[in-house]
């Protein structure tokens, strides 16, 4: 039912270009004919090459992975107050962008700053092809404004960090041996209820993970505090946990591959990918060059140009690699 769905949005975006560019062309003749105005046709126009470029980007979205959800996790930088309050911002810009395209969200753990803001904090994203677009997100995302946690109101610099991993759905079998697993469970802090802080619903799994490749051990850390039932925060962990490993597997594909080109379709901690620079109203994305001086827009979600962007230079080549 899935592949039958893929296909009838295939079939349903052509037939949509397809009566556009026939709209188009009588347009064109009733214009020679003077029965319509030049504008009636420019506005035709608009009309078929923006369904044309929303075919053309769904086309860069054909990676398996695409098509899954997100998990979201922003960790705010060094910095303090400043970088915190970044990190929330950044989180709001996220769950409007979320909203204004339909998709179900759900903060899986938030922890939150000793003043404001946030110190960091995990998004799950469900909805169709919600990793293919976020995954340009990924990376170390920087702030320039005059800050005002400053007394003496100096221009300050703050970083927080992006990691997008695919989430996980039932029909992606990842094993799990449930003997490299274990769990500890916590009261939830904050407010919430009487059955919150009484009850020991919040839970921490803990999982040794040993690469199959380079045989490298590390202990992968899930904290879940989204439901007051524990059993459902169970739950989320492990899915959690399978989109992790998941995705462990899905960059040592990627890695064996291609050769990523320098400075572009690397994705690693560290690695600045955008500027938001306040007094000047510029948001800058280095990879693509891609800018705008709409901050207070693109603050509130309007960050569709970005991604459309960098899939448009990037996910083609990914797609031939």
């Amino acid at each position: 039912m899935k592949k039958i769905k893929d296909l009838q949005q295939w079939l349903d975006g052509y037939r949509d270009v397809d009566n556009a560019c026939g709209e188009l062309e009588v347009g064109w003749e009733m214009v020679k004919e003077g029965l319509m105005e030049e504008a009636e046709l420019d506005a035709l126009y608009a009309s078929a090459m923006q369904l044309i470029e929303a075919l053309e980007l769904r086309n860069m979205l054909r990676r398996e992975e695409d098509k899954l959800g997100v998990v979201l996790k922003i960790n705010s930088g060094a910095g303090g107050t400043e970088s915190q309050d970044w990190a929330s911002m950044l989180m709001r810009m996220y769950l409007r962008w979320c909203e204004k395209h339909g998709y179900k969200t759900s903060i899986a753990n938030i922890l939150d700053g000793d003043e404001a803001g946030i110190k960091s904090c995990t998004i799950n994203v469900e909805g169709d092809f919600a990793y293919g677009y976020l995954k340009s997100e990924n990376g170390v995302h920087r702030l320039v404004r005059v800050s005002p946690y400053n007394a003496q109101g100096k221009r300050m610099t703050s970083f927080a960090s992006v990691f997008v991993t695919p989430l996980v759905d039932d029909t992606i079998e990842v094993r799990v041996d449930p003997a490299l697993l274990s769990w500890d469970t916590f009261r939830s802090g904050g407010a919430g209820g009487q059955n919150v802080n009484k009850v020991e619903s919040g839970v921490r799994l803990r999982y040794q993970f040993t690469d199959p490749y380079t045989g490298e051990k590390e202990e992968i850390l899930i904290e879940n505090t989204e439901t007051r039932d524990q059993p459902k925060n169970k739950e989320n962990a492990m899915r959690q946990l399978r989109s992790i490993l998941y995705d462990k597997e899905l960059q040592h594909r990627m890695q064996e591959q291609a050769k990523v080109e320098a400075g572009k379709m690397k994705i690693e901690w560290g690695s600045q990918i955008r500027s938001y620079v306040f007094d000047d109203r510029r948001v800058k994305d280095h990879r693509t060059g891609w800018q705008t001086s709409d901050v207070g827009g693109v603050m509130d979600g309007d960050i569709d140009d970005f991604i459309k962007a960098f899939l448009m230079e990037f996910a083609g080549s990914e797609e031939e690699k």
